[in-house]
């Protein structure tokens, strides 16, 4: 049984920083590419960085720059460096891994939400001007 366990939410101000952790289990980690994904109030789930098995990451046009999506697999765990956030970045936070094994553990493009697995209730970020 996946499991996916969201932390490190939290309330800041404009220019900001947070560290989102995600501990999984259940599956072989390194195995899968894994992303973070986001749903503000009142609009859908967007992708915003994904790691693959090789550590090559994709991220959202717009937090390229501002965050960094990095993963330690000798502790089943995924990590979201955050920096110069911004109002707009407030969300609910979900970490994520790809529905589906895939030879090279590539991940798919960040708006195909439908092929990542969601296991954990997120953690919010709010994000103050």
């Amino acid at each position: 049984q996946v499991q996916l366990v969201e932390s490190g939410g939290g309330s800041v101000q404009s220019g900001g920083s947070l560290r989102l952790s995600c501990v999984a289990s259940g599956y072989t980690f390194g195995d899968f590419c894994m992303g973070w994904f986001r749903q503000a109030p009142g609009k859908e789930r967007e992708g915003v960085a994904t790691i693959d098995r090789n550590g090559r990451t994709n991220y959202e046009d717009s937090v390229e720059g501002r965050f960094s999506i990095s993963k330690d697999n000798a502790k089943n765990t995924l990590f979201l460096e955050m920096n110069s956030l911004q109002p707009e970045d407030t969300a609910i936070y979900y970490c994520a891994r790809r529905l589906r094994w895939v030879d090279g553990g590539f991940c798919a493009p960040l708006e195909r939400v439908t092929d990542y697995i969601f296991g954990g209730r997120g953690t919010q970020v709010t994000v103050s001007s």
